[in-house]
Order: structure tokens, then C-alpha cells, then sequence
């Protein structure tokens, strides 16, 4: 990344400097807004120069940035400082020429994290393929339940530039970070942090898993109490190994059966602590039951064991940990029970959008009958399809690759019948949750978990679970 030409730090100066913002959007137009009030001389590239884009640009340009529109390839002259938006890749040739020419690349969590003032809210800091989103919602709701001032921030509620320059006085932020966001932070150094899970994706974007997951990997670096990981994914485990951390701090695990030392678990349907206790030896600390947990499926159990095991690193009380959990509601098109329609239960877990999230998904039913399909960028469908067959009463497939899920049932569960829609039209979720129906009997759970992206039908996995909720309650009325 290079040591550049102006050294930073905390409490650094932007006046005068020349920073380049790479992309507009949701990131770039905020971390240009803040540089430019900060006497940066700010320059914003981008590679696309369509009507959003130059509404975007006119906005900045009214305050005295500059904007170059279509052209995100050229570093700009005089350029000091990179702050990149997280999804420009990082094989791009504006860094490449940044790399060449000695100047430093952040990211707006890097920003945020170089802009933080003396005796700023330490963080808690979340990453994982998947989970993350409830994991730090979760935690937030925990630390509030201990008295703590506090928001989810990130990718999620609060921008971390807002939660750090704004006139809110926190005491600890629940930071959800990803992938790409840890790659381009390589100062930030968190109280204590948790990688959730580790499982192909975003590979295009990484290279390959091993840098997928050397950049998760970074958040545990210079972690003060706690690195969290999961013991079921012993890649997780590994990158706490790896880890260069502050003396003292400890690797603390998170499983779904009976916690050893130093670990968080599940006893006889409590969750419980054996590594914030006196003699973890011998002594384990109630923090909730199982049933506490909304909803209770086996991979949002494990989610609030991450959740309880950074509080519990903050210092945060065991029946703080039950209160955060019984008061928190999970988002839209997660695992969201839609209705009981003839005793069968329909589920909406949209936001499963890759075989890791699906998996998890389908192993918390016993009798499915799975709606899937979509866009697969890339995906395999093997292996989930062997770990799931025992659960699949039925399957409805949609969506453009949906021929790659067919396949791999073809080959791993060839009694469970399928029914393939040949269409790609919004109207299909209809067609799919009325064939689900066909094939469903009471007791089962009908399962929206796609493991694939929405954009072939939908503009987002939000707008397909809400067909999927609407065809639903169509069959209700």
C-alpha cells in the first residue's frame, strides 16, 4: 500500500492536503463531504457518469469539490491520500498507479477510525460470510440493556463516520465491518472482535478464499480483551492463531453444545459462560435460554453466543445479555415467519443469498419444501444439497441458475420431487409459492432460502422476500 507522502495519525490535519475519493454512493459522498470540511483539497473519481451519478456530482461540486465522472482509472495529480469506497477492487489501476507512486489507500472505516478524538467509544467489531447484520444488532441491544450508550453501526443503521464525528456521546459502538471494508483498514484496532464464519464469497472481488480470509482475519489484529471465534468453523480459530494482539488478550470460543473453559455454550437449553467467570475451570454463568433467542434456529443461537461472548468482554452483566436478547427483533427476510397457512408454516429467509446462509437455514426445519434459485455468481450446490436432503420434502427452483440446484439434487437427493419454473418474471414467486403449496403437508416448513443473489427477478433480496410474503398471505385470504 505504500508509507506515502504525509504521515497521519490520530488527531492528523487534512488542511491543504490533496485526497482523492474513489467512487460516489453511499460511502464516498459522505467521507468527500467530511474531508473537504476538513480542509482537504478533494477530488472524487468515478467510473460511471450516468444521470444519479452527475446529480451526485453536482451536489458535491456546489460546495467546491471536484468530481471527475467516468474516468476512475487516472490518479489524480498531486494526490496524497486515496479514501476508496469498499467496493472498487483492489487489482483496480488507480491503485495500482497509487502503489507506484507511494500514496496510501484507506477505506471510510479507516477514515473513521485515523478521525477519532481523544477518549473516543472503543469498539466492538463484527465480521463473518454470514450472520454479521444480526450478530451486531444483537450486540447493541445487549449493551444497551447494560446501561451503555451505544449504536449498530457500519454497514448497518449508523454510518461509522457519522457515529465517530457526530455530537453523540457513545461509550462503546457495535461495528459491523466486511470483508472489503477490513481490507482497506489496516490501522484499525478493536476492543474486542468476532469473525462469525468463513465460506466462499466475494471471491472475485479477494482473488481467492485465502485473501477472502486474510482480510476477515484483520480484525482481530491488535485486539485489547477478546478474539471471538466460532469453534464449528476452525478457519475462524485459525485466523485468532495468526493474529498479532495486545498482551492478555484471549481467544474465546462460541459453540452450540457444552462450552469448554474459555468458551460460551449451550447447556440443556441455557446459554451459558465459561470464560468471563471466576474459575472457568470449574464454574459456568447463566446468561439466557435458548428460547430467549428470536428466532431460535441453530445459527441464530450461535449468533447470540458471538453477541454475548463481546459483551461479556466489555464487562456487560449476564442479565443484561437475557434482557438485550428477549428485547431484540431480527430485520425483514431473516428466517421471517410469514404465516401458518393449512399447518404449514411459511418462512421467508431472503436474505440467504449464498449456499452458507441457505445451509444454516434449511438445518433449523425437519420437513422442507425449499424455494431456491436465483443468480449463483458462481455458487456449487453440492454439498449443500448432500447436508440438506434428509430435511427436503419438496422443491420449487427459480430464477436464472436455477438448472445448478436442479443438478445437484439430480445427484444427491433424487427421490424428493422438484418442480422447475421455467420463467424469470417477478410473477414466478406466486407460481413458486403456489407449487410449494401443492407439494407441502402439515407439519412442514415451506422455505424461502434462495442461496442465490435476487437481481436476475428483483432489484434486491428485500423486494423478493416480499413477494414471497405477499403470495404467502395470498394463500392465507
Amino acid at each position: 500500500m505504500g508509507s506515502g507522502k504525509v504521515t497521519y495519525g490520530q488527531g492528523l490535519s487534512f488542511e491543504g492536503k490533496h485526497v482523492t475519493v474513489a467512487g460516489l454512493g453511499v460511502s464516498g459522498i459522505p467521507a468527500a463531504k467530511v474531508l473537504h470540511g476538513l480542509g482537504a483539497l478533494v477530488t472524487v473519481v468515478n467510473d460511471g457518469a450516468d444521470e444519479r451519478s452527475r446529480a451526485q456530482a453536482a451536489e458535491l461540486e456546489a460546495l467546491g469539490i471536484t468530481v471527475r465522472l467516468g474516468d476512475g482509472a487516472t490518479l489524480p495529480d498531486g494526490t496524497e491520500l486515496i479514501v476508496t469506497t469498499p467496493g472498487w477492487q483492489p487489482g483496480k489501476q488507480l491503485f495500482t498507479a497509487a502503489r507506484e507512486a507511494g500514496v496510501p489507500v484507506w477505506g471510510d472505516v479507516e477514515l473513521a477510525w485515523r478521525l477519532r478524538g481523544p477518549g473516543a467509544a472503543p469498539w466492538l467489531a463484527v465480521t463473518g460470510t454470514n450472520g454479521k447484520t444480526t450478530t451486531v444488532q444483537m450486540l447493541a441491544s445487549i449493551l444497551k440493556a447494560g446501561g451503555l450508550r451505544t449504536a449498530a453501526v457500519g454497514n448497518i443503521g449508523v454510518s461509522v463516520l457519522d457515529a465517530v464525528l457526530g455530537d453523540e456521546e457513545y461509550d462503546v459502538l457495535a461495528v459491523e465491518l466486511s470483508s472489503y471494508q477490513l481490507h482497506w483498514a489496516p490501522s484499525l484496532r478493536a476492543h474486542s472482535a468476532a469473525v462469525l464464519n468463513l465460506a466462499p464469497d466475494h471471491l472475485d472481488w479477494h482473488g481467492s478464499m485465502e485473501a477472502y480470509a486474510a482480510d476477515k482475519g484483520r480484525i482481530y489484529e491488535g485486539n485489547q480483551v477478546a478474539c471471538v471465534y466460532n469453534v464449528a468453523d476452525k478457519a475462524t480459530e485459525d485466523l485468532v492463531r495468526e493474529a498479532d494482539v495486545e498482551e492478555g488478550c484471549r481467544a474465546i470460543g462460541f459453540t452450540l453444545g457444552s462450552p469448554a473453559p474459555s468458551q460460551l455454550g449451550v447447556v440443556d437449553g441455557i446459554l451459558v459462560d465459561r470464560a468471563f467467570v471466576e474459575d472457568r475451570q470449574k464454574n459456568a454463568q447463566e446468561l439466557a435460554e435458548v428460547a430467549d433467542v428470536n428466532p431460535p434456529a441453530p445459527h441464530n443461537i450461535a449468533n447470540a453466543l458471538a453477541a454475548a461472548a463481546l459483551a461479556r468482554a466489555f464487562g456487560v452483566p449476564a442479565k443484561a445479555v437475557r434482557d438485550g436478547l428477549r428485547a431484540f427483533t431480527p430485520d425483514a427476510h431473516r428466517i421471517a415467519h410469514v404465516a401458518d397457512v393449512d399447518g404449514v408454516a411459511y418462512i421467508d429467509d431472503s436474505k440467504a443469498t449464498n449456499t452458507h446462509a441457505a445451509e444454516a437455514s434449511l438445518a433449523a426445519y425437519e420437513s422442507i419444501v425449499w424455494i431456491a434459485g436465483g443468480l449463483a455468481k458462481g455458487a456449487t450446490f453440492d454439498e449443500l444439497v448432500a447436508k440438506s436432503a434428509k430435511h427436503l420434502r419438496g422443491v420449487v427452483l427459480i430464477g436464472a441458475d436455477r438448472a445448478l440446484i436442479r443438478e445437484a439434487l439430480a445427484r444427491h437427493a433424487p427421490e424428493v420431487p422438484v418442480v422447475d419454473l421455467d420463467r424469470t418474471d417477478t410473477g414466478a414467486m406466486l407460481a413458486a409459492v403456489q407449487e410449494a403449496q401443492r407439494l407441502a403437508a402439515a407439519g412442514d416448513t415451506v422455505l424461502l432460502a434462495p442461496a442465490c443473489a435476487s437481481m436476475d427477478m428483483f432489484a434486491n433480496y428485500t423486494k423478493r422476500g416480499d413477494a414471497f410474503a405477499q403470495a404467502v398471505r395470498g394463500l392465507g385470504a
